[in-house]
């Protein structure tokens, strides 16, 4: 799987996670920790867009629209799974890991 497929994915859930945890059991119990991952969260959305439209400039038309539909699936799947104690974690998780993938998908194609 290709880092630019990973980073669909990974960011795609993080971001979704953050969005679905709304009630106050299912948030950190810091409030430092619940800004952090606010902030990650928002980035990794931003991250997603980006690479999608990074996508459609530098693949084929049917790679962005690939990653586009997995990143879909995983959200339906996560959604389906309902909420979960380790959902913050998760989800932190899935942010920083698909935000050093974007960064790494980026890098990767600018190296001579």
């Amino acid at each position: 799987m290709s880092t630019y497929f990973l980073a669909m994915i990974l960011l795609s859930g993080g971001s979704f996670i953050r969005t679905r945890s709304i009630a106050p059991e299912m948030r950190p119990a810091s409030a430092a920790s619940d800004v952090v991952w606010s902030v990650v969260a928002r980035a990794s959305f931003w991250m997603w867009l980006g690479l999608i439209i990074w996508g459609f400039m530098h693949y084929h038309w049917s790679q962005p629209v690939a990653a586009v539909m997995m990143s879909l699936v995983v959200n339906a799947v996560i959604a389906l799974r309902g909420p979960m104690r380790t959902w913050p974690g998760l989800s932190l998780l899935f942010c920083a890991a698909g935000l050093m993938s974007g960064a790494a998908t980026f890098l990767q194609y600018y190296q001579p």
